[in-house]
């Protein structure tokens, strides 16, 4: 499904269902820090149901599944959705995947007791989901926004490949990342509160190849590239990666959680 947003990419549209399967192989990276410091907040653990919005390929309530909580996941993009579907069902999780943009969720009032937004909180038309968001989540249920992203001008690898990214798509806005807090709109403060926030550096393992992949299954590149413009890019970034990176290495990251309080009336 082809999105278009002028608040992304200067508009240039883009679909995650043309990077589906390399995002499935590739963009499981987050390391186990991420998710215990969401455990210690009290948070997507036994006892508690938990809404996963552009939950992508499922990476979060899979790689969460283990510490109980009744998982639900939605996505704009049905590829995604089949992808969560399937490596869910090799690892015999019970997880409710829908294929439905966050925009046009419906739920009943006060089902659930967390919603998580991973690596996709500013996609969304904010004015439109937050009083949704407040409705289907239970009395004093949290929000919880999740982000996570390399540092160009900290790592050397990370900072090549990204200006890479910028040479087949000038248009790509998701480069430049400095450490910093997760920006809440506007619009969330009539229906909730900050409660909480944390940022932390990170150091994530990769080999030349889920590099790569990591690299290919970015917005920039394998949601937006032509055929052509994604072969020529592959050649050019192994390329660059053989002349850089070692065959294993850690990428500089950081990342950010923010814990919102839904406001009752």
């Amino acid at each position: 499904m082809l999105v278009s947003d002028k608040r992304i990419d200067a508009g240039k549209a883009f679909d995650w269902g043309r990077a589906s399967k390399e995002y499935a192989k590739y963009r499981d990276i987050y390391p186990k820090e991420f998710y215990d410091r969401i455990v210690k907040k009290g948070l997507c653990v036994k006892g508690q149901s938990v809404l996963d919005l552009g939950t992508g390929t499922g990476v979060l309530p899979r790689n969460m599944y283990h510490y109980g909580a009744n998982w639900t996941g939605t996505d704009i993009s049905l590829e995604q959705i089949e992808q969560a579907k399937m490596l869910a069902q090799a690892e015999n999780m019970n997880i409710d995947f829908r294929a439905v943009a966050t925009e046009d969720i419906y739920f009943d009032n006060e089902s659930f007791d967390v919603i998580t937004a991973c690596q996709c909180f500013f996609y969304f038309d904010h004015k439109k989901i937050m009083p949704k968001l407040h409705d289907v989540l239970k009395k004093d249920g949290r929000l919880l926004i999740l982000y996570m992203a390399w540092l160009p001008f900290e790592d050397k690898v990370a900072g090549k490949s990204e200006e890479l990214v910028l040479k087949y798509n000038p248009q790509w806005s998701g480069g430049g990342e400095t450490k910093r807090p997760i920006q809440i709109p506007d619009a969330a403060y009539e229906y909730f509160e900050l409660e909480d926030h944390e940022e932390y550096d990170l150091e994530v393992f990769f080999t030349r190849e889920s590099w790569h992949g990591r690299m290919r299954a970015c917005r920039g590149i394998g949601a937006s590239l032509s055929e052509v413009e994604l072969l020529n890019w592959d050649i050019e970034h192994r390329k660059l990666l053989d002349e850089i990176a070692p065959e294993s290495f850690n990428v500089k990251h950081y990342a950010a959680l923010a814990v919102l309080r839904k406001i009752d009336n």
